[in-house]
């Protein structure tokens, strides 16, 4: 048993020790989390972050779908935001939105009600606050062409409203650390006066034409290095259907890692690097992790 959970600070929301967070993860593999928190709102967040002991690493997890946790865990506090940080709001001409909020669920909502430019989170599994911290996007867009402003709790620093340009997001980046707490985010509320409520459709057509979406994997696996495409830089380096214990190169398309027979986070992170290597070795480009991989 882990004896961090001395030091918690008292909460109403649930605290969990060596919590399974793997079997909910894309991939399903990784160690626990040492304590897991999951705060019963805002104001509950808030109070745990201002007494926690500033020594203890924390982290901020949402669906799982982008990251890999690897075989010894997470040391620390792992936060889980749950139902209160889910929702959309019309709010002055502006959408706000609640960080845990699917992206499909928002691209839904959208759709029915004539906003532009969110059919491509259609293509992006996973909430709000995790896209927007890694700036996701797909098909020629991403967050930053739709956030106003986040709102953040920062470790040391309180609440923050922080608007986009303060964000510096970039390809697949922001300057936001691990432990900032995405906790809401106001968007663009534009209208469109004739809506195509094919697009959605369309996405989600093309990703089941294209990717493994059946498979357990955790989304692209690297980033696509200026003027390439990683996935093409992956093949010409002779990586399609590479595999290392129970973790695979997917044959559909080379840029997903799939745990196909029981993977180890090891097996997954250890492919990567090897098609790193080979990539590299092949055309001189180094390819970057667009999946994050947390633990030990």
């Amino acid at each position: 048993m882990s004896s961090l959970i001395s030091n918690m600070p008292k909460v109403r929301g649930k605290l969990s020790i060596n919590a399974d967070i793997a079997s909910s993860s894309w991939f399903k593999v990784g160690g626990p989390a040492e304590v897991l928190y999951e705060p019963a709102d805002e104001i509950d967040l808030l109070d745990f972050i201002a007494n926690l002991d500033p020594k203890i690493p924390i982290l901020v997890i949402g669906a799982l779908s982008n990251i890999l946790i690897r075989d010894g865990g997470i040391r620390g506090v792992v936060i889980k935001l749950g139902n209160f940080f889910k929702g959309i709001k019309l709010l002055n001409n502006q959408l706000l939105v609640g960080a845990n909020t699917h992206n499909m669920m928002l691209a839904k909502y959208a759709n029915n009600n004539d906003f532009l430019g969110y059919d491509f989170l259609s293509g992006i599994p996973g909430t709000l606050g995790g896209s927007i911290k890694m700036n996701a996007g797909c098909y020629g867009k991403e967050m930053s062409d739709i956030i106003i402003k986040v709102k953040v709790i920062d470790r040391f620093n309180g609440p923050l409203i922080m608007p986009v340009k303060a964000l510096n997001l970039k390809y697949r980046e922001s300057n936001l650390p691990n432990d900032a707490i995405i906790i809401s985010a106001y968007l663009k509320a534009n209208k469109e006066t004739i809506y195509n409520t094919n697009i959605v459709t369309d996405i989600k057509n093309k990703r089941i034409k294209s990717q493994p979406i059946t498979e357990l994997t955790g989304g692209s696996t690297f980033k696509n290095p200026s003027g390439y495409k990683a996935w093409e830089l992956i093949d010409k380096a002779g990586c399609r259907g590479l595999s290392i214990g129970g973790a695979k190169i997917s044959n559909m398309h080379t840029n997903f890692i799939i745990n196909f027979n029981n993977a180890t986070a090891k097996d997954i992170e250890t492919l990567g690097n090897v098609v790193r290597e080979r990539v590299f070795n092949n055309s001189g480009i180094t390819l970057d992790w667009e999946v994050l991989r947390v633990g030990f």
